[in-house]
Order: structure tokens, then sequence, then C-alpha cells
């Protein structure tokens, strides 16, 4: 293998790389530079790495994921759609089966979402039986909510 040139972070040799000058006649060497703190190499430029947010992989631990700059959830923490259920119905813990025209809710709160259904332009809310779970990103709420729609919302039969 060849000999590479290792450049500072301005482009010029570091200075425990630099070539020295030609040794003259009874010329004392000169010192080695100190190296600099071991690094496992990652970094090019020779500066601490900036944090970033690698939302939904776990890579910071003082970011909420999805999250504007301060921390607050991004949009509204539930989400609405009318839906239509098949035979059977919706069961909630409430009130037991209920049919017809609904309005379908998904809240996120608490690292937590829950399925609620209504009747359609009702007041009251009823929770889906067996439709709560952890969801730590609230990110992920139109993706649920989507798919919650997708196996209750059934006007065909």
């Amino acid at each position: 293998m060849g000999e590479q040139t290792v450049t500072g972070p301005d482009g010029t040799p570091a200075p425990e790389t630099a070539a020295a000058p030609a040794a003259e006649a009874g010329a004392t060497p000169a010192p080695e530079a100190a190296a600099g703190p071991a690094s496992a190499g990652m970094t090019a430029d020779g500066r601490q790495p900036e944090p970033a947010d690698v939302a939904g992989a776990g890579m910071t631990a003082d970011a909420v994921p999805g999250a504007p700059a301060g921390g607050a959830p991004a949009g509204p923490a539930d989400r609405t759609t009318d839906i239509v259920p098949g035979p059977g119905g919706v069961m909630t813990d409430e009130v037991g089966v209920v049919t017809g025209e609904l309005t379908l809710r998904t809240e996120h709160a608490d690292g937590r979402v829950t399925l609620r259904v209504q009747y359609k332009d009702a007041d009251e809310w009823y929770a889906v039986t067996g439709g709560s779970a952890p969801l730590a990103d609230p990110a992920a709420l139109d993706a649920v909510h989507t798919i919650a729609v997708g196996l209750l919302n059934r006007p065909e039969g």
C-alpha cells in the first residue's frame, strides 16, 4: 500500500503527519506533535459529531420522535373518520355492540393509542374493546388510524 497524506480541518497536512524538512548535518530532529485523542475514525475533520435525530430508531434519548424543535408533538393527537361497520358492528367496553353509521376516533396520549367510536353526530364516545395499545411514536398515529378504518369500515357488509 502507498502512503496517504492525512489533512487537518482546513485541508493542510496534519502536524503529526507533515513531512519533516530535510535533515541537515548536526540538526536535532523536531519532536513529534502530540497525538490528539484516540478515535474510532467516526469523523473526518477531527470535530465531535453533531447529535442526529433518527426518528423511530432510538438514536436520541432527549428528542421526541416526530416532534418539531421544542419537543411538542406535531399535529393533533387524534384522527376521526366516519365508518359503517360490517355485520356484528363494533364491540365496545361500555355498551357492547354498536352498529350503523359511526365515527371512529384514534387518540394518542401518554404513549398509548386508543380507539373510540360514537354513533354519528352523537355526544358519547365508547372505547373499542381491545382497541388500546402502546404507541411510543406519535408520528405513527396516521398509520394506526388508517389500519383501524380499513378493519372496521365495511359498508358493503
